[in-house]
Order: C-alpha cells, then structure tokens, then sequence
C-alpha cells in the first residue's frame, strides 16, 4: 500500500482537488452576533485541543448555551467537558458546536488563554459554518435514545454513524472535521488500526492538510442515540489504494481517499456531556438560526479586501440572495453526498 500513500499537498490536490478560494472568503477572525446565537442555543460541543505533545479530543455539552462567548472569546466550564485535562494555556483549540435539528454546524477555533478552576478561556482566531452533509450522511439528527450499545469497540465503531478528526497543523493552528455516513460505512476497527473514507464537503480538506505535517490525531466515534462514545489516538496517513476505498463505497460510489489510522490508545465510555446534552431524540431547531444566512454574513465580514472578497461582498447585497444560497445549498445537498 505504500505505492498508494499521499505524501504531499500535490500528490492530495491531485486527487480531491484544489481548494477553491471562495472557500476561505466564508472564514471571520470573531464571533459576529449570527455565531453568537449559535453558541447560545448549541448543547454539544465536540473539541480538540493540541501541542507538541500530541492532539487530543473531547465532548463538552449541558443546556443549550452552556459555553459562553462574546466577540473575541469563548469560555467553557470545566466542569461540562469530559476531559477538561487536555486544555492546557497555550494549546491550539479546533471546535464543532452542534444544535440538533440542524445539519450545519459551527467550527470555532482559537488557542487556550487560560485555564481556571471553573472555567477555560479560548481566543478565537477563526469563525465559520460548515456544510451539512456529514450530519444529513449519518443521519444524527433521526436517532432516538437507545439504551443497548455494543461494548466492544471494533462493535461500537461498526455501529458507528458519526465522527470527529481532531488533527493540528504546520502553523500549531487545531482543526476538528466532522464525518457522517451510515452505519458499517462510517469506521471500521481491523485489529490496531482504525479506518474510515473521505465524502464530498466543503472542500477545504484542512484535515488532510494537517495530516501530511503533523499525522498525530485524535478521533471521537459516536452512534447517534448512545451516550457512550468511543476516542482513539492514532498516527494518520492518506491512501488512495483501491481495495480500501472500496471498503467504503456507496450508492455505487466509491471514495477517493480511505484514512488509516495505527492506533495508539482506545477507550469506549460514557460520557457525561452527552448525557447532558440529551440531543437526542431532537427538538425543533431555533428559528432564529439560519445557516444560508450565517454564511452569507461571514462573507460579508471577511476581511480579505481583494477583488474577489469585494465582488462576493456585492453579489451577496443583492435582495433574496440568502434564500437563493439556500436553494443552491440544498441542491448541493441532495446531489453531491458520494
């Protein structure tokens, strides 16, 4: 299979495809009031926090608003993460904030100001929504509480419909991913290594990126309807070989890349934020969160003054322009999961 590794930005853009740069218009340095509101209502939280050392990954979660922001900063209680020993003063921090209902999620990420008794402090550096199509993939948002969960993790990872990658990059900067698909499709557990399949997203591939530099990462594996949660620590690397991405295809489709994962160390348990969250089974999503519109205002804010920040900027000003990027969105959505 070593014919097959991806070793270089290249060798991946050669198979995924450049980044397009419209994709970084939609990323803000702050919290603007659309991400403020999110944060209020979101429950669950999943988190990477990462240094030298290694990265790790965590679940945070209570009542809807239990992390506390304001423009330049998010505050999470120690108390409401499941490993709050990870956060250490001056460690990268990557985030998805979840609010059931929704398929988009929020990614927050920053560094670790300061850890208190009560409370840790992040600076945000970056702001932006992601694309549903993990969560619609998996399906989160239909499951229902359920009380039987396989003990076993390669059983728990079978059964398994969503995940988090927690990956840190060149720059120290953390990134935490969000991958859906149906179960027996979404990870798979051969002995000591984990291994799961890219799907089309938001085409920032900031993940694969981190990778090539820094393999080390941090992955929590969750069945939608468990409170148990399954976190693997792992050393990465992207193959294009044909056999294990035809592991993972669907709908006749078959991926373009499989990630495999030798893992370090491996823990199925319960967690606690989860229990908390109780996201599950989902109530009617806030109305006054519209992710088109979150998007839209992103870009809007994006202080990037070249020429196409400034073209975005006046397309998106034209009357209606938020529910034809919905329409566009939910096409995308509908046609362009595999």
């Amino acid at each position: 299979m070593s014919g097959s590794r991806i070793d270089g930005v290249d060798a991946l853009e050669g198979v995924i495809g450049r980044t397009p740069g419209a994709m970084a218009l939609k990323v803000i340095d702050h919290l603007d009031r659309g991400a403020l509101r999110w944060i209020a209502a979101a429950p669950l939280m999943l988190a990477g926090f990462g240094d030298a050392s290694g990265i790790g990954v965590t679940l945070g979660g209570g009542a809807p608003g239990f992390a506390h922001a304001d423009t330049h900063e998010l505050r999470l209680p120690v108390a409401l993460l499941d490993n709050p020993a990870l956060a250490r003063p001056g460690a990268a921090f990557g985030s998805l904030f979840l609010i059931p209902g929704i398929g988009e999620t929020l990614r927050v990420n920053g560094k670790v100001r300061s850890v208190g008794r009560d409370e840790i402090s992040i600076a945000v550096e970056e702001c932006y929504g992601h694309c549903a199509k993990a969560l619609i993939r998996s399906d989160l948002w239909a499951a229902r509480p359920i009380g039987d969960v396989p003990g076993d993790p390669a059983a728990f990872v079978a059964a398994s419909r969503f995940m988090a990658l927690a990956t840190r990059g060149a720059e120290g900067r953390a990134d935490v991913s969000p991958k859906g698909d149906p179960a027996g499709w979404m990870a798979r557990l051969d002995g000591g290594t984990l291994w799961f399949a890219d799907r089309p997203g938001n085409r920032r591939a900031d993940s694969f990126r981190n990778i090539l530099v820094q393999p080390s990462v941090a992955v929590a594996v969750l069945v939608p309807g468990a409170s148990q949660v399954a976190t693997v620590k792992g050393t990465a690397q992207l193959t294009t070989d044909e056999a294990a991405r035809a592991r993972f295809a669907v709908q006749g489709k078959t991926p373009l890349l499989a990630i495999e994962v030798e893992i370090a160390a491996i823990a199925l348990h319960t967690s606690a934020a989860l229990e908390r969250a109780r996201p599950w089974p989902a109530i009617a999503a806030p109305q006054e969160i519209e992710p088109a519109k979150l998007f839209v205002e992103h870009i809007k804010l994006n202080r990037n003054r070249g020429l196409g920040a400034k073209l975005a900027s006046v397309a998106l000003a034209v009357p209606g322009m938020t529910g034809l990027l919905k329409k566009g969105l939910d096409k995308d959505y509908r046609d362009n999961l595999y």
